[in-house]
C-alpha cells in the first residue's frame, strides 16, 4: 500500500433502520412508489419489509385460524401486508421493541423483526408489541446491489418514524415519506440523468 492509497470504511449497516423511497425512474413494478423499512443491510446484502401495501385478501383473524392460533377472534388485531417478493409465503412482523421472543430481531432501539409464530400467539391473546404490522414476504438484495441502486437514483432514504412505519393510511406513505426529504412528489420526473 503506497502514502496514496487510501482505505474507505463505513458502516457495513448504514441504512438498517431507515425508510427506502423509491423514486418514479424505479421500472420494477412491483416496487412503484413503495416504501420499505431496511431491517438488515451488511455487506452481504440488504432485507426490508413494504410498508404501504396493504394485504386485503386476508384478515388477521383468518390468518390466526389458518395457523391455528387461538384466542381466534384475536383478542388484538394487526395490519397485514405485503412485504415484498422474497418468500411471500412466510411471515414477519415489524413491530416495536418493547417485546421480543426466540429468533427476534432487534433492528433498532425502537424496532425489532420477528419471523416465527409467538409474537402471533402472544398478540391474539392481548399482550406482545404496542405497535407491529404483520407482511408476508420481503425484500431483499444481494451483496452491493442496493448500493448500486442507491447510485442509479433508484432509491431515496430517511430516518424510520412510527407514523410512516405503522399508520393505516398506505395510500399517503409515499407522498409523507418524501416529505420529509422536504421533496414534492409532484416535482419529481420518471427519467434519470448525470451531471
Amino acid at each position: 500500500m503506497t502514502k496514496t492509497d487510501t482505505i474507505v470504511t463505513r458502516e457495513p449497516s448504514w441504512l438498517t433502520g431507515q425508510i427506502l423511497i423509491a423514486m418514479p425512474t424505479l421500472q420494477d413494478p412491483r416496487f412503484t412508489q413503495t416504501v420499505i423499512f431496511i431491517c438488515a443491510h451488511t455487506e452481504e446484502g440488504a432485507m426490508g419489509v413494504v410498508l404501504n401495501r396493504p394485504l386485503r385478501r386476508v384478515k388477521f383473524g383468518d390468518l390466526l385460524g389458518q395457523l391455528g392460533i387461538e384466542p381466534n377472534p384475536p383478542q388484538r388485531e394487526m395490519r397485514l401486508g405485503t412485504g415484498g417478493p422474497v418468500d411471500d409465503n412466510r411471515g414477519f412482523v415489524l413491530h416495536s421493541a418493547d417485546w421480543t421472543g426466540e429468533g427476534s430481531l432487534r433492528v433498532s432501539e425502537q424496532y425489532t423483526l420477528t419471523a416465527n409464530q409467538e409474537v402471533l400467539q402472544v398478540v391474539a391473546a392481548g399482550g406482545g408489541p404496542a405497535r407491529g404490522l404483520l407482511v408476508l414476504g420481503y425484500a431483499g438484495w444481494d451483496a452491493g446491489q442496493l448500493d448500486e441502486e442507491i447510485r442509479q437514483n433508484a432509491w431515496l432514504s430517511v430516518p424510520a418514524d412510527e407514523a410512516i412505519v405503522y399508520d393505516e393510511d398506505c395510500t399517503t406513505k409515499w407522498a409523507r415519506a418524501l416529505a420529509k426529504l422536504k421533496i414534492d412528489p409532484g416535482m419529481l420526473s420518471g427519467t434519470a440523468g448525470r451531471a
